[in-house]
This record gives C-alpha cells, structure tokens and sequence, in this order.
C-alpha cells in the first residue's frame, strides 16, 4: 500500500469507468466497453493502469468488520515520540483488530481504526496500543453510528463530467 499522493490523476474517461465499476464491480471489461461507447481495448488499458497506479483499492475494502464478528469500530488517536514512529506503525500492524492508522498532523500524531467484538475486547485492544513503546498516550472513541459511509461518487461524478 502506497502513500496517500501516488495515485496518478484520474482524467473524464477514467471517472466514468470507474462509476460504472462502483455500479457494478463484477462488470467485464466487454460490459464496460459497451456501456461507456469506448473500445475494449481503450477500457482494458485504462482499468489496468488504474490498477496499476493506486486509483483501484484492493477488495478487501470491501469486507464489513461486522460480518467478520467485529461489530463495533472504534477511534484511537495516540501521541508518539517521533523517532519511534516506525517501531510504533509496526507493532499497530501486528494488532489484527487495528484495521487502518492515519498518520495526523497537529496535536495528535496517529488515528487507528479498531474493530472489535465488544466492549470489553476494545479495552483490551486499547491497553494493547497504549503498552506499545514510543506511544505516549492515547484516546478511544466508540463510534455509535456510521453517518455518511465513505463514498467517492461525488467526486466520481464531478470528474466525469471533467472538472
């Protein structure tokens, strides 16, 4: 997984091919063609280098926690000595309810995303994070209700539409 500004740009065409994903991501590459009016070959070459270039995230972002017995996500912001960034980034990976860590700018220096059973499993996950060395301290934050899911057809749409 690469950093956050590695994608290549994504021009009207790219967009539109990847709405019609987002509408039905098992479509084939000949569906896709025939839809958007482009050429197989044109909708082949585009999906690759898309694949290719990060704008396509792996499937398993598709997996809900939930339906892997983890239904509840919580929110972990943490401060780090700096120059144990790296030891820190490494021993949240080893945690396998830590789903995803953002590093921040300002105040705080991580946020990590915890899925857990219950209750009483993230309490665990949290001493678990806050015993990592070079974590200074850390806040938890159940969160009660997903209000806008992350999404990207806004923004699909606006490019599509070429601006």
């Amino acid at each position: 997984m690469g950093t956050m500004s590695d994608e290549r740009g994504v021009d009207a065409t790219d967009a539109r091919i990847l709405l019609a994903l987002a509408a039905d991501p098992r479509a084939t590459i000949v569906a896709l063609a025939e839809q958007l009016g482009l050429s197989r070959n044109t909708v082949q070459a585009r999906v690759a280098r898309l694949e290719q270039g990060g704008a396509l995230d792996t499937f398993e972002r598709r997996i809900t926690p939930r339906a892997l017995g983890h239904p509840l996500t919580a929110f972990v912001t943490a401060r780090v000595h700096q120059h144990r960034l790296a030891e820190v980034s490494e021993a949240l990976a080893g945690i396998d309810e830590v789903v995803e860590v953002f590093g921040l700018s300002g105040e705080t220096d991580l946020l990590i995303r915890v899925a857990s059973t219950d209750v009483e499993a993230l309490y665990g996950i949290a001493g678990q994070i806050l015993a990592i060395p070079g974590i200074e301290r850390t806040t938890t934050a159940l969160a009660m209700r997903e209000l806008v899911p992350h999404r990207l057809t806004p923004l699909l749409r606006r490019a599509a539409a070429g601006g």
